[in-house]
């Protein structure tokens, strides 16, 4: 094993927010660098994902998903591209190897091999694993099976699914795409960058009333990324057969009078009969780590130049608490990535 240094950094939860955390309730501490029992290896970190779930499961998370609530003094986690240190003889895995995981927020991590997945180099950027593609293909082709010429309307559109959504459906033959946003100068950016066709500020009047503006003639695919008001004003859009596919619900999670475990929505079953919506959630993803269709696709785009991936970088683990708060406040466009 190369020489390692004596302390490895990790996020902690300092404190349970009473609403919105912030930068405060969290802390960076040093720990000694962890090693690996029988059967592990060793990951040096080198990005993790800042993603917006976590106010949920700092709020004592949702039965049935598949993440565990954070307590006071937990180590917060998330996915990850990490750096093989060590790792068993047996595991196929080799010093060097990049591999994904869901031990971020720290800059060393142990766990047995089989937790993690090799990199194949299907995408140019190994920090690109992180940006959600998988989601928004999953979504998009699975879920939603978008067709030729239909009309898609993405909430959330400058997220880190959103930002990739709105490209995709391009690419997959959508006549018209629209996306939601938060400020004039993201949805300035949707349009002219993201391969949107029409973007609709939250905030700025009826939602409803300027979502059916930008769609006259309605909408045939959902990809609901928030719930709450822009999920019915889209369900109120929806042409007859339309898909709907609820991938996050953003609207609950970042309301600070919430907990972030709920996102109540009021929904007119009227208009799923009458117009025969499907609406389902997102089937989630397979996560065998064979070579996928989405990865394939999405790297020889990445590759050609007919797709971009929207991120911010930001540099050092000590930043990571200011990341998620900008996150959360809206700040950037696409995917948040800490660089270690």
């Amino acid at each position: 094993m190369p020489s390692l240094p004596p302390t490895s950094r990790v996020v902690r939860l300092a404190a349970v927010p009473g609403g919105l955390p912030e930068p405060e309730h969290f802390s960076v501490v040093e720990e000694p660098v962890p090693v690996p029992a029988d059967g592990e290896l060793l990951v040096r970190n080198r990005f993790f994902l800042v993603f917006p779930s976590l106010r949920t499961l700092i709020g004592g998370g949702v039965k049935g998903t598949p993440f565990p609530p954070l307590r006071q003094g937990d180590a917060l986690f998330g996915a990850a591209i990490g750096e093989v240190v060590s790792a068993p003889g047996d595991s196929g895995l080799r010093p060097g190897d990049l591999v994904r995981h869901w031990l971020g927020w720290r800059e060393y991590a142990v766990m047995p091999a089989g937790q993690c997945t090799p990199l194949d180099g299907a995408l140019p950027d190994p920090a690109a694993h992180l940006g959600q593609a998988d989601v928004a293909y999953t979504a998009l082709t699975r879920d939603a099976r978008v067709r030729p010429g239909d009309t898609v309307f993405v909430s959330g559109g400058a997220g880190g699914v959103g930002s990739l959504a709105g490209q995709m459906a391009r690419l997959l033959g959508a006549g018209r795409v629209i996306g939601s946003t938060g400020s004039p100068e993201k949805a300035a950016r949707l349009v002219s960058e993201l391969g949107y066709d029409a973007a609709v500020i939250r905030g700025e009047g009826s939602f409803a009333g300027r979502l059916a503006e930008a769609a006259p003639d309605g909408i045939d695919v959902v990809i609901d990324n928030v719930g709450g008001e822009q999920l019915q004003a889209a369900l109120a859009a929806a042409r007859p057969g339309a898909r709907v596919v609820l991938v996050g619900a953003l609207a609950g999670q970042l309301a600070p009078d919430l907990t972030g475990t709920t996102s109540p929505a009021e929904v007119d079953t009227f208009q799923l009969i009458a117009k025969h919506v499907e609406m389902r959630g997102f089937g989630g993803l397979a996560g065998t780590g064979e070579p996928s269709e989405w990865a394939e696709r999405f790297g020889a785009w990445l590759r050609s130049g007919d797709i971009a991936f929207p991120h911010v970088r930001v540099a050092g683990i000590e930043q990571a608490p200011r990341a998620l708060h900008e996150l959360i406040g809206g700040r950037h466009l696409g995917a948040v990535i800490v660089e270690l």
